[in-house]
């Protein structure tokens, strides 16, 4: 398959999930946003889509004019019937794309937190084999309020209700990160959402010690039976 990934900051990278496509022998052709490059006017080419993290926030589009046309750009993939992912910023824009919205949190989420699968969460073939309630990694400071309307609630955490979702039968939005690696965790500790969450960095990597082994084994399985399903030939048909 040929799947496009939307990067939207340059240290916010498909990571380690695109070290998983890529053995499954996708090919990833990635647009580089912030760096100028347009989004498509059309889905020549491309048989899948996924939508990274980032900074900012839907909303700033006077800042980022590359937000209005993603956002356009993802609905129309869902209309197409293409597998979309959005992860962290890509699952709050993949949300609004499809008529949901999004807001600030009265406090960031950040660092290792436990999300739990729904009960729909819970028969979705995505999180078969996944433990019902896991740590994963988070750094956000808005969250989607609303889903949209044909959208199923997957997984929550304490601290937001829509941790994970699926719209359709093909696109999904998740709020934290299952990608990550360590080097990837360790550049966005300094980032001032931690410092407004009041988590400090020796706080961090103490939790990161006791938690960053699992997450990445567990992680890796995630993004496979995501790409498997996902991303399989027949996932269109």
């Amino acid at each position: 398959m040929a799947i496009l990934v939307l990067q939207h900051h340059p240290r916010e990278t498909v990571s380690a999930f695109g070290t998983v496509l890529q053995q499954l022998g996708h090919r990833l052709d990635t647009l580089r946003l912030f760096a100028g490059d347009p989004v498509p006017a059309s889905f020549r080419h491309t048989d899948a889509v996924i939508s990274l993290g980032g900074p900012m926030n839907v909303d700033q589009t006077d800042q980022y004019p590359w937000i209005e046309p993603e956002i356009a750009y993802l609905k129309a993939a869902h209309d197409a019937d293409l597998p979309i992912i959005g992860i962290c910023l890509g699952c709050q824009l993949l949300a609004v794309a499809l008529g949901g919205q999004v807001a600030p949190m009265a406090r960031p989420e950040v660092g290792w937190q436990t999300v739990t699968c729904s009960a729909a969460g819970s028969t979705d073939p995505v999180f078969a084999g996944s433990p019902a309630a896991g740590i994963q990694f988070h750094a956000h400071g808005q969250q989607v309020t609303a889903l949209p309307s044909d959208a199923l609630s997957l997984a929550y955490s304490d601290a937001c209700r829509h941790q994970a979702f699926r719209a359709g039968r093909t696109a999904y939005g998740f709020q934290y990160h299952f990608e990550w690696t360590l080097a990837d965790i360790d550049f966005t500790a300094a980032d001032a959402l931690f410092a407004r969450a009041g988590l400090s960095a020796d706080q961090l990597a103490r939790q990161t010690d006791r938690h960053y082994a699992r997450y990445r084994r567990c992680g890796r399985l995630f993004a496979t039976r995501l790409a498997e399903l996902l991303f399989a030939p027949r996932a269109r048909e």
